[in-house]
């Protein structure tokens, strides 16, 4: 049972190529000697969640060649020199050649795992494998552990000092993935008037499951659960807010019945209360925050949401934190507020140099923040924090310099996004302009923000408010580059 021996909740191992993997090593374990050798996706290398078919290989055979192709368009992959490394076929998921070995009836251990690699242009990469043979490959020994058992190169020297610090999920007593819809294109909406009217229309309306899918154009084998939607009545006061991706509010039809994953128990924190929550992942080093409810994509393709405060039915808050982290704070840097913890969190989570030093254990698990060392550089940190907590939700006086223009009128049409000479074309006539590369191109979590806010808008009219909003959006990312580099320096200082 993957589910229990995993301890997840869910569980993505249902891939054609696992299956035809497990049921090629069937035969082998069938036949006590064998050799299978295929080209597939490589995200079982070094998924999470892949960790028990890897030992389950790893005592079936007796060696096994990972070959990783890279090619991963999804994940911006590029090759150690910084160039351009593209996929050996037209997909954006990267691939490996995968060869497992079975020489022994009697299985003695876990087997060996020899790992290489090749990076470049797909050119590149053909003529490699085209002149070479198994031999010539430099294979590297793999010095793989539990519990993940990795089929790729790992460094965990520094898992022992990481462990020192607190985890965030230790931390925050509730949290939760963000909500899932199953049918965005129904639930939110950019105009809250528009939303309310579908909403109100499905529900008096009452359509089949099947008619629903055919008006609004839905996947044929969309599994909403629309026999909780036949039983309510619609009501104004779930239309509300929410936080889409980084930057980007839409609306959304708050009701449990209607959507397929409310996650009420967290999100009832934030509809129509005043909150604030961190947003990350277990998978990838990033964070951002939010003030209203939040999309399960909302900074990465599994966000989760910790919320700052709870409420009780009364509307009293309590903080949401552990009190044996935030007494060891208070003993070393004196009395806290939940605010000064976010803001301390926020900031050394933002930390490039953090980040590269524990890269490794934060694409394992959620990610642990070091106790502070002392007042003075927690108090500093706090203040960093709090600065990009006020850009990030969009309530810092900052966004007020636009540093950006728009020159020139028209429509106001998204219609062709292109980047060139610090200016952003929306069309073939209209460009915000004096946009850096480092905003244009600044990675939040799996988005590129600024990008990703335009391009989501293709076709639509932006309003002047949107004008304005989209060149918030470049200061934003602006001093969000400029106070990662702030917080380096003093984590060095603190390191001194």
């Amino acid at each position: 049972d993957y589910k229990k021996n995993l301890n997840e909740k869910k569980i993505n191992i249902d891939d054609d190529y696992i299956k035809f993997i497990r049921l090629a090593e069937y035969y082998i374990e069938k036949n006590k000697n064998g050799i299978v050798a295929m080209i597939t996706n490589n995200s079982f290398i070094n998924g999470i969640t892949h960790r028990q078919m890897r030992k389950h290989l790893l005592e079936t055979f007796d060696d096994i060649y990972i070959l990783d192709l890279h090619g991963n368009s999804k994940k911006k992959e590029k090759a150690p020199d910084g160039k351009k490394d593209e996929n050996v076929f037209n997909i954006r998921q990267g691939v490996s050649i995968n060869i497992f070995v079975r020489k022994e009836e009697e299985k003695k251990g876990l087997s060996l795992v020899h790992h290489a690699e090749i990076f470049g242009k797909r050119s590149y990469k053909f003529d490699t494998l085209d002149n070479s043979m198994l031999q010539d490959i430099k294979w590297q020994e793999l010095n793989y552990s539990e519990p993940y058992y990795f089929f790729v190169p790992k460094d965990f020297s520094l898992l022992d000092e990481y462990n020192k610090h607190f985890l965030i999920t230790d931390l925050f007593k509730i949290y939760s993935a963000g909500i899932k819809t199953k049918i965005d294109n129904i639930a939110i909406d950019f105009d809250k008037l528009e939303l309310g009217k579908r909403v109100e229309n499905i529900i008096i309306n009452k359509y089949s499951l099947k008619e629903i899918i055919q008006k609004f154009d839905l996947n044929q084998k969309t599994t909403w659960e629309y026999d909780n939607v036949l039983k309510t009545e619609y009501d104004t006061q779930y239309l509300t807010v929410y936080d889409y991706r980084p930057f980007d509010q839409r609306y959304i039809y708050y009701n449990k019945y209607f959507l397929s994953r409310s996650r009420s128990k967290v999100m009832d924190n934030f509809f129509n209360k005043k909150n604030i929550g961190v947003e990350t992942s277990r998978i990838g080093n990033y964070i951002f925050v939010s003030k209203n409810i939040s999309d399960e994509h909302f900074i990465s393709d599994n966000s989760f949401k910790f919320p700052l405060y709870i409420f009780a039915n009364d509307g009293l808050k309590v903080p949401n934190l552990n009190q044996e982290i935030i007494n060891k704070i208070e003993n070393i840097v004196g009395e806290v507020t939940p605010e000064n913890i976010l803001d301390y969190i926020y900031a050394v989570l933002h930390s490039p140099d953090y980040r590269e030093k524990y890269k490794e254990f934060l694409k394992i698990d959620f990610p642990r923040v070091p106790y502070p060392k002392n007042k003075e550089t927690f108090s500093a940190l706090v203040q960093l924090g709090t600065e990009l907590r006020l850009l990030h939700l969009m309530e810092s006086p900052k966004l007020n310099q636009l540093i950006t223009t728009y020159p020139v009128e028209g429509s106001n049409k998204v219609e062709q996004i292109s980047y060139q000479n610090l200016k952003v074309f929306i069309n073939k006539e209209q460009y915000f302009g004096n946009v850096s590369e480092t905003a244009w191109n600044f990675y939040i979590g799996g988005y590129q923000p600024a990008q990703k806010w335009l391009k989501d808008r293709k076709g639509r009219i932006l309003d002047n408010s949107e004008l304005e909003h989209c060149q918030k959006i470049i200061v934003a990312l602006t001093e969000t580059d400029r106070l990662m580099k702030e917080i380096d320096k003093i984590l060095k200082l603190k390191q001194a």
